[in-house]
């Protein structure tokens, strides 16, 4: 594992040059026409790209308009909500704060938050920090997917989600099954409050953001329903076809789910981060690429503690995680040899369209 380590930190740490907007490409490559099609076939208001290949370059592209009514242009590289991307920043902070031994990984979550995980079949005092993580906790859902389409602007409190979660029975006995769910990454944040005694956002950023310098994301404070930078609209289509408009929304209910603003290319500088182990000792990125399968998002799909790692048509894997929330979706992956992709639509695509974006991801990075 360490020499895997080693090669993906000599990869990530070659060169890579300032973005280059499409237009400044001879001709459109498969990675643009991948992207066409997905706003001509399947009918996304926009598709963007950043793309890092095997030359060490970064290149980024878009289709589609980034406002539907006023058919504004796409902006080349713009901030998009990252949804459950937002998992791996939460994991990176919690393992940082195990290298420190302030938290274990196989330590009770009653441990940091006593007396407050209880429910029917559900009780903290047998469920670890590591199934959190892991998603073999077995505890239920809080996300209320309808409520949070019908009223996009409420704040929710992270104990109020809680609560909603531990209203319903366990989905299994811990450790038993894995099941993919947010409730395991909402509590993964109240214990990183309870531990540092500071906002999740606050440490995120200090921890994460600010360390390897991604300059265009962040984790919008309280009440923030903006995105701040320049960005394409998000949009999802209501039942008599027509577009509604998600662009602003109250993040809140995702919270350590779901709720941070990126663009592709700080989300594959993260990645590669990560990977190159700018962020986490030796020892935590292992634990971090430690894998359970995980076949119900797909064939030979396994499931780190927050990394995601797929398999490849070309060979090998990529690990990333992706994420979707109302108005956008993102999918993305990098390789242990430094290539690397993140792809955007602002709407959260159905069964066909959401293979063809991982279409997308898979030829961008075996091209």
């Amino acid at each position: 594992m360490a020499a895997a380590v080693t090669a993906v930190a000599a990869a990530v740490a070659a060169g890579v040059l300032a973005p280059t907007p499409a237009s400044a490409a001879p001709r459109p490559d498969a990675v643009q026409q991948r992207l066409d099609a997905l706003v001509k076939e399947d009918g996304v208001p926009a598709a963007l790209a950043t793309v890092k290949g095997r030359d060490g370059r970064t290149r980024t592209y878009t289709a589609g308009v980034g406002d539907a009514a006023t058919k504004a242009r796409v902006p080349v590289d713009g901030q998009v909500r990252i949804g459950s991307n937002t998992k791996v920043f939460t994991a990176v902070v919690v393992l940082q704060l195990v290298a420190e031994g302030k938290v274990g990984l196989d330590t009770s979550v009653d441990a940091y938050l006593p007396g407050l995980v209880r429910g029917e079949g559900i009780d903290g005092r047998n469920i670890t920090v590591r199934q959190l993580l892991q998603h073999t906790s077995g505890l239920p859902e809080y996300v209320d997917k309808e409520g949070v389409l019908n009223d996009p602007k409420r704040y929710h409190e992270p104990r109020e989600l809680l609560d909603a979660a531990l209203a319903q029975k366990a989905q299994f006995a811990p450790g038993t099954q894995w099941e993919y769910n947010n409730t395991g990454y909402l509590l993964a944040g109240l214990i990183i409050q309870k531990v540092t005694g500071r906002p999740l956002g606050e440490e995120i950023t200090k921890r994460v953001i600010d360390r390897i310098g991604l300059r265009h994301t962040y984790f919008p404070v309280p009440g923030d329903m903006t995105i701040h930078e320049a960005h394409p609209k998000g949009y999802q289509r209501a039942a008599d076809g027509s577009l509604r408009d998600y662009t602003e929304l109250d993040p809140s209910w995702g919270w350590a789910a779901g709720a941070v603003v990126s663009t592709n290319t700080d989300v594959t500088r993260f990645y590669g981060a990560l990977l190159g182990g700018r962020l986490l000792p030796a020892a935590q990125l292992a634990q971090m690429r430690t894998t359970v399968p995980a076949e119900a998002v797909g064939p030979g799909v396994r499931y780190g503690l927050g990394l995601v790692s797929r398999p490849l048509s070309c060979g090998g894997v990529a690990w990333g995680h992706g994420g979707t929330i109302p108005g956008y979706d993102t999918a993305g992956g990098i390789t242990e040899d430094g290539r690397a992709v993140n792809v955007a639509v602002t709407t959260i695509p159905d069964g066909d369209t959401a293979k063809h974006v991982e279409r997308a991801v898979d030829e961008a990075l075996c091209r």
